[in-house]
């Protein structure tokens, strides 16, 4: 910064001394012409007084210049070295700091950018640490029932029988698929998700879905509904939007209390195909809407995993459908009043 108020003080006096020198070299080159005027003229000051004066201004302008350009330049640099001093303890790791936004028109575009980049920073560091928070939550349960399983057989508590096999391969399961939706979020965040779209009708992958998610609805008696229309036909992943179905459907079926109703609905329009999926079940307040595609989201006890599910399937589902282009969107007239999840793939 001290070598920015150097120059701008600089520029500013040579600009004034370099106005004042052409000013003394022309009367220098004029001094005949102006001594014989002078000599009819009474009236006219001696070149060689214009001379004295004008080199006195001369050094006058240099001061003056030297000074302004001090002042001004401190008043433009300093919130330059502001920005500066928070670069660097930026990249310190100081990331709850901002600057004030304040000088010409650049300088204040320049703070408020930096200023977003820093408020930009402190949610990526709050979404990855509340990431790891629940990622540990998460995985702390089956492993610890892993963990006091294996040791109550080691010490002969009781015998591994057939019983316990499926708890901890259950266990397990959860596990990996944890692990597994975690990898499918994290593609989809990178811009790495990979879709092999082929023709496909809708129909028939929300007639599949259904068919193998019957067994679940069946244990609670939830009657589901859906009538195929004409065929809806699109380009898509059918393997990643089957999978938007199930994550959809399912979510639907353990927030649906017993001989609850499921009603699924299809149609083309100008957007695309658009799908939605209406439950009687629990419903969302407006509030818990804004946060239903969060990853590792539940509402209430209810939206537990003792329901089966890891928390992340309609961050997936909502991933999945923006890699297609789509949109998804969750509607509740508030609790108990069920919910509706709906997406559009356009075509």
């Amino acid at each position: 910064m001290k070598r920015l108020w150097a120059r701008l003080s600089l520029m500013i006096s040579g600009v004034l001394f370099f106005m004042f020198f052409l000013q003394f070299l022309a009367i220098t080159l004029d001094a005949p012409d102006m001594e014989e005027s002078s000599r009819g003229s009474s009236m006219s000051a001696p070149p060689a007084e214009i001379r004295s004066r004008l080199f006195e201004f001369m050094l006058l302008s240099f001061a003056v210049g030297t000074t302004g350009g001090v002042i001004i330049a401190q008043v433009v640099s300093r919130p330059i070295s502001q920005l500066s001093k928070a670069v660097m303890r930026v990249g310190k790791g100081e990331i709850n700091i901002h600057v004030p936004v304040k000088g010409s028109h650049e300088i204040m575009e320049l703070a408020r950018a930096f200023n977003q980049m820093a408020t930009d920073l402190q949610h990526a560091q709050e979404a990855r640490r509340n990431l790891v928070a629940d990622v540990s939550h998460e995985l702390r349960t089956p492993l610890t029932v892993l963990e006091g399983s294996l040791r109550a057989v080691l010490d002969r508590v009781y015998t591994l029988d057939e019983t316990e096999v499926a708890n901890l391969y259950g266990q397990t399961r959860h596990l990996i698929r944890l692990v597994n939706d975690l990898r499918e979020i994290s593609l989809a965040e990178a811009g790495q998700m990979t879709l092999e779209q082929t023709p496909a009708d809708f129909n028939l992958l929300i007639l599949d879905t259904l068919q193998a998610l019957e067994p679940l609805s069946a244990e609670k008696q939830i009657q589901m509904e859906y009538e195929p229309t004409r065929p809806l036909e699109g380009s898509v992943d059918s393997i990643r939007i089957r999978q938007v179905l199930f994550n959809l459907i399912g979510n639907a079926i353990r927030h649906t209390p017993q001989n609850g109703k499921i009603i699924v609905r299809a149609k083309r329009d100008a957007a695309g195909i658009d799908v939605s999926v209406q439950d009687s079940g629990d419903g969302l307040t407006r509030e818990e809407l804004a946060s239903v595609f969060d990853r590792f989201y539940r509402a209430d006890k209810s939206r537990s995993r003792e329901t089966g599910g890891t928390g992340l399937g309609l961050s997936i589902a909502k991933a999945i459908v923006e890699a297609h282009g789509g949109q998804i969107h969750a509607e509740s007239d508030g609790i108990g009043k069920g919910c509706a999840f709906s997406f559009t793939i356009p075509l």
